[in-house]
């Protein structure tokens, strides 16, 4: 059985259970062992261009002292993704880049619900750098820190935010840009009758199939 870990690059302990909850039905068909983590080094969220940096580091050791087979980067940033695959051969998924692959074969264009305008600065420059931002209809803030969000019910927050992404910008797919936010796409998907995107499930679920069909590449 092949083993794939999805690495929480912050230090919160309810996002990993968040994670977990959501990957539930996948870890139950799955043939692979799925383990979640985070990383005790690290801030409780990460929110700012800082915070990406900062935890690189921590995800390089994290990846260096594991025997997995595969590794998700469960940050809606991809933090340092270029240099976690430069240091392995293994699989590295990163979860933003998942769900804009997985939006992509659902819709025409998509919408991301972001937890501030820093992250929606961040997810724009990572969009041009995979050319993808065409496909972007609109990337709109609930106004939360992770730590915020963790604590409470923001149903009501994130069912507005997301309807302004339908009905105003256009989305006929939407994206939970934060890895805490997967809790909601059942609900979200049935209230606006579009598919609706946890990165985290669609992370895991490309490292399985990269798992399955046996994609390799050889480090140099």
């Amino acid at each position: 059985m092949s083993r794939i870990l999805v690495i929480n690059p912050n230090s919160s302990p309810s996002v990993t259970q968040s994670m977990e909850a959501c990957l539930a039905p996948q870890m139950a068909s799955t043939q692979h062992d799925v383990e979640c983590i985070e990383l005790a080094k690290s801030p409780p969220g990460i929110e700012t261009d800082v915070h990406v940096e900062m935890v690189v580091p921590n995800i390089l050791e994290a990846v260096g002292d594991s025997s997995a087979d595969a590794f998700v980067l469960a940050c809606f940033s991809d933090p340092g993704i270029a240099r976690v695959r430069n240091a392995t051969a293994k699989p590295v998924i990163g979860i933003a880049e998942a769900a804009y692959l997985s939006a992509l074969s659902l819709g025409s264009r998509f919408g991301i619900i972001s937890l501030g305008q820093s992250s929606i600065d961040r997810h724009l420059r990572y969009l041009k750098t995979l050319k993808l931002e065409g496909r972007l209809a609109g990337d709109r803030s609930i106004g939360m820190t992770v730590v915020e969000l963790m604590a409470g019910d923001v149903v009501e927050t994130v069912s507005r935010t997301a309807r302004q992404l339908k009905d105003e910008d256009g989305a006929d797919v939407v994206i939970l840009g934060c890895a805490g936010l997967g809790s909601y796409r059942p609900a979200l998907q049935q209230s606006l009758g579009i598919p609706v995107v946890d990165p985290v499930q669609a992370g895991v679920a490309m490292a399985a199939m990269q798992l399955d069909l046996q994609y390799a590449r050889t480090k140099q």
